[in-house]
């Protein structure tokens, strides 16, 4: 197949500056290649991407192809074989990037999704390891592969899931920012206090503090906003007291609403709101905890707004005297058929939810517009005995400052107030159901707290300017002629409301909750407007609950409540959420008064904003790359002041159920922690652990090592950690809690095999780690050999201080069976660990550790097992099938009885096997293999210190008698000396110790090591090294030297020789060891050194073999001859 290059390049303005050069692998480029011959050198110029006016792509092409392309770009012309020159994924051209035949993918969104997106389906981009190995190879791809591989195809699999997730989201209805987050943010916020409470905050605070109540919520919810829109454009989404009042709620909505911008616009934002940016950012664990809470202030929020609807009806009813029961029970009544009403809305789906919002929203907005054209319209009489009086400069200076009444103070009024402002999540809320999430909360929160606050001062201006405290309604009630005013500004403007002082008055801004409906031009479009406000809060409260509860219930956090998680419909609408939630409200509807049910939602909603403003906070200081929100407005202290604002506020407005809120939302935190739910969303608590860790480890490095502060930090050779549990669990043992584990792994043979298995089963094998709970590492090298794979790993293992100083591995059991090179690459991991100064601890037990065995068979049970289950739930499947009626029944039974001969012989088969495998099974290896995971009774740990290694063989034994699964041993020190002073030698061990502040049970001075063994123990040890004896003096030297050049490894008689003495000791030992702690359980001794070059690895191996054969566990120990023992404080 003939390839030619392409003269013609081109740059595309929507792809980064790269030159793709398009192959045509069908048809002859003889003629194009003539023309490239001598040709001039290509001629690269600068790419303009501000120029869009024709909206054209640049061409940067070779001189003399001008034409070519502006004939293409005028006719729309295609090549012969079907191309557009931008079509760089056509089937029959494949991509030439940099110059080079390359499977390498231009850059691509659907690489980087989830494989559970909604928005796109995920790709998968051709692996390193095809790319480098296609490299390497020169390997000609076929055309249809590299397209695939370039454009980035999914594999069947993957296609039928993208085909059914198409198929599941025909019909999905998608909301932009005003429809979906500006219209429900507003109608959230302009809900019952607009029209039925904000006069009576503005008199209780007068204007001044009633403004500031205001900014100061609305500041505070901007700050979360805000935050939050940071959070979700890093990536994709799912004076007078009065004006104090309104501008502290302006300050928590504010501040608020900055963080929430920062926190969507880092990512995308999925369904859940609240719930969602704060467990995606601080972790399950705070998002969890807030988001039951979240959710079930949204319940009560329903209540609240549904019990301020009924209040206005209500009113209605009593003025035309036609209440039912009573007013509370009324309330009650109506406030049940209303939710009822809204539930059935909510049911019928978002679609319709949406259009009613739409409706109250233009309601709305005539009602207020309504009230400001009421305040410039001329009072009348009867309006005037009520306290209206349009604006006058006197009412407006008497309504400036505060005048509490009732027990009410000014946090007790925000308190009140505070939940109008709450509104701002209502978009954010329902953020599953945006076409643009990232986009959308942002620019619809910050804009509809904006316009808002505009109103919501405007209005309690308005109202305050216009309209006294205190009237009696009474028209008679007229200033009389000489009555002293007393600076009263209805005094001034001739009625007099004295009597207000000493009785109580309906009317007012103190009295009447309805007075906007009287200010207005007309009174029953204030009533629609309060319909309007209360309605669609309720109704976006009634949404919203049930969609972050489905969103906390999906992500099993709570694995009791994932009932909730079920969707219904093309909108996946939570039909037992709006249950549950209707349940809530109901019962927080009979209460029937306004101002109780306030203040119990303001901490929780304050508590969610101070955890949004956390999150932006905490994900800006964790520093991690992955913090990149779209929203640039946002700053990390005024996020973390808007949160410390929140957590001031709701102690302030009430401290027993501030800390009530803390209570619930550190018993759920820890109940979250206690749980770990299996999730990893790439929290910034996650990133703050990592700066953390780094930070610690920077500044370990700065710390000297001292003797007091050693611990033992050991590479275990444990392969992979499930073959070798036993000699991972003692090692873990000393190491838990008090120092460095790392299981280590060395792979050889073939490189790339290695490198493959390898890079495939680390995050499974460090997985069993964790879920074993073994607090340790796991590492891997791929080396030539054994023993080079752990040089590697004892030079560069562990991180500054953080690095290993002893190495444990399992006795090599098979020493005599296996083949030289491995004997040799084990006696020269030794060799390796004492060159590099570790200290040194061998293991063995009676019946080894490597279980390989057991694994394959519980591997093949396991596997049975699920073989029949499967063939039982076919049987149950068809026994289903023939209780139906039919005439196909006498098949179906015919069917049964084949199936039922089918499963009796497969049952035999299985049985068979399983019997066949137990015959095979080695219990003894599987509790072997276990034997240091129980917790050992009474006993004896025997140290046979021999030797002064620094310390550590009787530092080892000590940290496990501290340990609570050896806490019951006693320490048995065996050291030798000499017979005539052992007396003497025990105190100096005792005295030794005792400084060591080290407890022991008993001390034994072995006084005849260095005698002969019984003949039977050196006649086995002479039997056991037979086959390994070169036998040099029984031939000539010719023939002797022969062999030692064809068997090096061999033990000569002259090495024999001279170290007898070394052997008798060994076999000596051992002896001993079988009469004084052959009990024991478990013994710790010194481990004998070979010198480098002069022992050979046959001879070491049998000493190492006598020493502790036939032994209780046995730890052979050998320190680096450094102190890690002190007696100084």
């Amino acid at each position: 197949m003939s390839m030619n290059n392409s003269p013609n390049v081109f740059l595309d303005t929507n792809a980064n500056r790269f030159q793709v050069n398009i192959i045509n692998e069908s048809r002859d480029n003889n003629e194009a290649s003539q023309e490239d011959v001598g040709s001039d050198p290509p001629h690269y110029e600068e790419t303009s991407f501000t120029d869009e006016a024709h909206n054209k792509l640049r061409i940067s092409y070779r001189p003399g192809k001008r034409e070519l392309y502006d004939n293409f770009l005028q006719r729309g012309e295609k090549t012969e074989a079907s191309l557009h020159p931008y079509d760089t994924h056509n089937k029959m051209y494949y991509l030439q990037t940099f110059g080079h035949n390359t499977m390498d993918p231009v850059p691509k969104i659907d690489y980087y999704r989830n494989t559970g997106s909604v928005s796109g389906n995920k790709l998968n981009r051709p692996s390193l390891l095809e790319i480098h190995e296609q490299l390497a190879k020169n390997i000609a791809v076929s055309t249809s592969s590299v397209e695939r591989v370039a454009n980035g195809e999914s594999t069947a699999g993957d296609e039928t899931t993208a085909s059914k997730e198409e198929e599941n989201k025909t019909g999905l209805v998608k909301f932009g920012w005003v429809k979906g987050v500006l219209v429900r943010c507003m109608l959230n916020i302009w809900g019952v206090m607009l029209f039925i409470r904000l006069s009576w905050i503005v008199g209780q605070a007068g204007i001044g503090l009633g403004v500031i109540i205001i900014l100061l919520a609305t500041m505070v919810t901007s700050i979360t906003g805000l935050s939050t829109s940071a959070i979700a454009t890093n990536g994709f989404v799912r004076g007078g007291l009065g004006i104090i009042v309104i501008a502290l709620s302006v300050v928590v909505t504010t501040l608020t609403g900055i963080s929430m911008s920062a926190i969507c616009t880092n990512g995308v934002v999925r369904g859940g709101g609240a719930y969602y940016l704060i467990s995606r950012s601080l972790g399950p664990e705070f998002g969890g905890s807030i988001g039951l809470i979240f959710a079930f202030a949204n319940a009560v929020a329903v209540a609240m707004y549904v019990v301020g609807f009924a209040e206005t009806v209500v009113e209605l009813l009593k003025e035309s005297d036609t209440i039912m029961v009573d007013e509370s029970n009324d309330i009650r009544i109506i406030g049940t058929i209303t939710v009822v009403c809204l539930l059935g809305i909510s049911v019928a789906g978002m679609e319709w939810e949406a259009k009613a919002q739409v409706i109250l929203l233009v309601v709305l907005l005539i009602a207020i517009a309504n009230f400001f054209i009421g305040t410039v319209i001329p009072t009348n009489n009867e309006k005037k005995a009520r306290g209206f009086f349009n604006y006058q400069a006197s009412i407006f200076a008497e309504n400036f400052g505060p005048d509490f009444r009732g027990g009410e103070g000014f946090f007790s009024v925000f308190a009140i107030f505070f939940p109008a402002a709450t509104g701002i999540l209502a978009g954010a809320n329902i953020s599953g159901d945006l076409k643009d999430p990232q986009g959308a909360i942002p620019k619809g929160t910050m804009l509809a707290i904006l316009i808002t606050t505009v109103a919501y001062i405007g209005v309690a201006i308005c109202a305050a300017s216009c309209v006294v405290r205190d009237a009696t309604g009474n028209i008679n009630d007229t200033v009389v002629s000489g009555m002293s005013c007393n600076g009263s500004s209805a005094c001034n403007l001739g009625y007099d409301f004295s009597r207000c002082r000493n009785q109580p008055c309906d009317y007012g801004l103190m009295n009447n909750f309805q007075v906007m409906s009287m200010v207005s031009g007309f009174g029953p479009l204030i009533t629609a407007g309060i319909f309007s406000a209360t309605l669609s809060s309720a109704l976006a409260s009634l949404v919203s609950a049930p969609k972050v509860f489905q969103a906390l219930c999906k992500d099993n956090v709570y694995k009791g409540l994932h009932f909730f998680a079920k969707g219904y419909g093309k909108n996946n609408e939570p039909i037992r959420g709006y249950v549950l939630t209707f349940v809530i409200a109901m019962a927080f509807i009979l209460i029937a008064e306004l101002n109780t049910i306030a203040p119990i939602i303001s901490n929780f909603f304050l508590a969610s904003y101070a955890l949004i403003n956390f999150s932006c906070f905490h994900a800006s200081y964790a520093k991690s790359p992955g913090w990149r929100p779209a929203f640039r407005y946002y700053n990390m202290w005024v996020s973390l002041f808007g949160a410390l604002l929140c957590c001031g506020v709701m102690f302030v407005i009430n401290w027993w159920a501030a800390l009530i809120t803390y209570a619930i939302e550190l018993f759920l935190y820890i109940y979250v922690t206690y749980k770990k739910p299996e999730v990893n969303w790439g929290s910034s608590t996650q990133a703050l652990y990592y700066i953390n860790a780094l930070d610690s480890a920077l500044a370990l490095t700065a710390v000297e090592d001292h003797v007091k502060n050693f611990r033992p930090q050991c590479i275990v050779l444990t392969g992979a950690p499930m073959i070798r549990p036993a000699l991972l669990d003692i090692t873990h043992t000393f190491t838990k809690n008090n120092g460095l584990c790392i299981c280590c792994e060395v792979y050889t043979g073939p490189r790339k095999l290695c490198v493959k298995e390898m890079n495939s089963g680390m995050a499974k094998k460090q997985a069993w780690l964790t879920k074993n709970k073994r607090k340790a590492f796991y590492a891997a090298v791929a080396a030539d050999s054994f023993r080079d794979g752990v040089k590697s790993l004892l030079q560069a293992s562990g991180l500054g201080r953080m690095k290993p100083n002893t190495l444990v591995i399992g006795f090599k059991k098979d020493w005599r069976n296996a083949a030289a090179s491995q004997v040799e690459n084990y006696v020269g991991v030794i060799h390796d660990a004492f060159d590099f100064e570790l200290g040194m601890i061998i293991v063995r037990i009676s019946q080894g550790f490597d279980i390989t065995q057991v694994l394959q068979v519980q591997e093949e049970l396991e596997k049975l097992e699920q073989e029949r289950l499967a063939l039982e739930a076919t049987i149950k499947e068809n026994d289903f099938e023939e209780e139906k009626s039919g005439i196909c029944g006498f098949f179906r039974k015919a069917r049964k009885l084949n199936i039922s001969k089918h499963e009796t012989k497969k049952e035999s088969t299985i049985n068979t096997i399983q019997s066949m495998h137990m015959g095979e099974f080695n219990q003894k290896l599987l509790e072997s293999s276990t034997q240091f995971k129980k917790k050992q009774g009474k006993g004896t740990i025997d140290i046979w210190w021999l030797f002064d290694d620094g310390g550590l063989t009787i530092l080892i034994p000590y940290i496990l008698t501290i340990r609570k699964k050896w806490k019951n041993c006693k320490l048995r020190i065996f050291t030798g000396g000499k017979a005539n002073r052992i007396e003497e030698e025990k105190l100096v061990m005792a005295s030794l110790l005792s400084k060591f502040r080290i407890k022991f049970a008993d001390i034994n001075i072995i006084c005849d090591i260095n005698m002969k063994p019984n003949k039977e123990s050196w006649k086995f040890f002479e039997e056991m090294i037979e086959p390994y004896r070169l036998h040099e003096s029984c031939k000539d030297i010719t023939t002797a030297e022969k062999l030692k050049q064809e068997t090096p490894w061999k033990i000569t008689d002259a090495e024999l020789e001279a170290f007898k003495e070394k052997s008798y000791r060994q076999v000596r030992l051992n002896e001993l060891l079988q009469e004084h702690s052959r009990a024991a359980n478990l013994i710790v001794l010194s481990l004998p050194v070979a010198r480098k070059g002069v022992v050979s690895d046959y001879l070491y191996m049998a000493w190492l073999e006598i020493l502790s054969k036939n032994l209780p566990p046995t730890l052979m120990v050998r320190g680096n001859h450094k102190n890690v023992l002190t007696f100084y404080s």
